[in-house]
C-alpha cells in the first residue's frame, strides 16, 4: 500500500442491550489514531433501544455499518461468528473484535497493526486493565509464554483485544462458513479463534502492554478471574461438564483430534483425565492456571465429572 495511506481495519462489534455503555466504547473506537477504521455492528434483538441508537449512529457516520437483523443469537459467540461470516474483508488489511462496554486506548489498533505489519505474526492480543464502577482496577496478565497445547484449553486473552491479519482472517472465515451449524454449540468465540490460529500454525503475539480498559459489571458473559468466587464459578462449569464439552468440540473443529498427544486424553474418561493431569504444564500458560488445571483433571479422574 502507499506509504501515506493508513492501514484499513474492519472492527466487528457484537451488541445486545448495550445502551448503558456503548456510546463510550464506540467513541473510543472511532477516535483510534493513525488507522482507517470501519465499524461493523451486529445487534442481538434488544429491549433498551440499542438498535435505534446504532442505526442513528450509522446515519451520522459513513464508516459505521449496522448489519441487517438476523434473529436472536443468545450470546456473544454466535453474534461474532455471524460478523465473521457476513462482513466482507476484501477491502481491509486487518480485522479486529470489540465488545460494547469497554474503553480502548487511542493507540490500541495502531500498536497492533504496527506489530503485525513489521513482524511475521498473524494475530495480536494484549493484556487489559479491568476496572469496576467503584474505582478499583486490576491488570489482567495474559502474556505468559505460549506452550504446546494451551490453545485447546484457553483463549489468548479477552477477544476484544484481538486483531487479525487478513492471511488469518480469510481462512478463519472459511472455516466458519463451511461448518456453520457446528459452530452454534461453541460458547467462546475468542477461544476458538485462538485455537484455529495456533492449530493451523499461524503465529500469535500476546502484548504485555494493556490496550484497553476492560469494564466489569454484573452482565459480563465472561469477566475477570480475580477472586475466589470467580474461581469457584469456573470450577462449577468444569464439574458440570460445560468446559470439557467445549474442549472436545473445539479440538475436533480445529482438526486436532487425531494428534497422538490429543488421542491419549480426548475420550475424557477417568483414565484419560489422569493422563492429562500429568501434562498440565503443556496446557495452560500461567503457573497458577497450570496448578488449577492439574487439580481439575486429577479430581475429575478420581471423583468423576460430566465430560460428555
Amino acid at each position: 500500500m502507499p506509504l501515506d495511506q493508513p492501514y484499513k481495519v474492519a472492527v466487528l462489534l457484537a451488541a445486545y442491550n448495550g445502551m448503558q455503555w456503548i456510546d463510550e466504547q464506540v467513541k473510543s473506537i472511532l477516535e483510534q489514531s493513525a488507522v482507517d477504521v470501519t465499524l461493523y455492528i451486529s445487534v442481538d434483538p434488544s429491549t433498551d433501544g440499542t438498535e435505534i441508537w446504532c442505526s442513528t449512529l450509522s446515519d451520522a457516520h459513513p464508516n459505521v455499518v449496522v448489519l441487517a437483523e438476523a434473529g436472536r443469537f443468545g450470546g456473544a459467540a454466535p453474534n461474532f461468528f455471524r460478523l465473521i461470516r457476513d462482513v466482507e474483508f476484501a477491502d481491509y488489511d486487518f480485522v479486529a473484535l470489540a465488545d460494547q462496554d469497554d474503553i480502548w486506548h487511542p493507540d490500541k489498533l495502531w500498536r497492533a497493526v504496527q506489530t503485525l505489519s513489521s513482524t511475521d505474526y498473524d494475530a495480536y492480543s494484549s493484556n487489559v486493565t479491568a476496572f469496576w464502577q467503584d474505582g478499583r482496577t486490576h491488570l489482567l496478565d495474559k502474556a505468559q509464554p505460549q506452550v504446546a497445547w494451551d490453545f485447546l484449553f484457553e483463549a489468548a486473552g479477552p477477544g476484544c483485544t484481538y486483531v487479525l491479519s487478513r492471511r488469518l482472517a480469510d481462512p478463519l472465515k472459511d472455516s466458519i462458513v463451511s461448518r456453520w451449524k457446528a459452530f452454534q454449540g461453541v460458547s467462546l468465540h475468542d477461544w476458538y479463534f485462538y485455537a484455529f490460529a495456533r492449530s493451523q500454525n499461524f503465529k500469535w503475539f500476546i502484548d504485555p502492554v494493556p490496550s484497553m480498559q476492560y469494564r466489569q459489571h454484573e452482565n459480563n458473559q465472561v469477566g475477570a478471574n480475580t477472586s475466589l468466587f470467580s474461581l469457584m464459578v469456573r470450577y462449577k462449569t468444569i464439574h458440570e461438564g460445560w468446559w470439557f464439552k467445549q474442549v472436545r468440540m473445539i479440538t475436533c473443529l480445529v482438526g486436532r483430534g487425531d494428534d497422538h498427544f490429543v488421542s491419549t486424553w480426548l475420550p475424557l474418561e477417568r483414565i484419560h483425565l489422569l493422563r492429562l493431569s500429568l501434562h498440565s504444564w503443556q496446557c495452560r500458560r500461567r503457573f497458577r492456571d497450570k496448578l488449577f488445571f492439574f487439580f481439575i483433571c486429577l479430581t475429575s479422574a478420581l471423583i468423576g465429572s460430566k465430560t460428555k
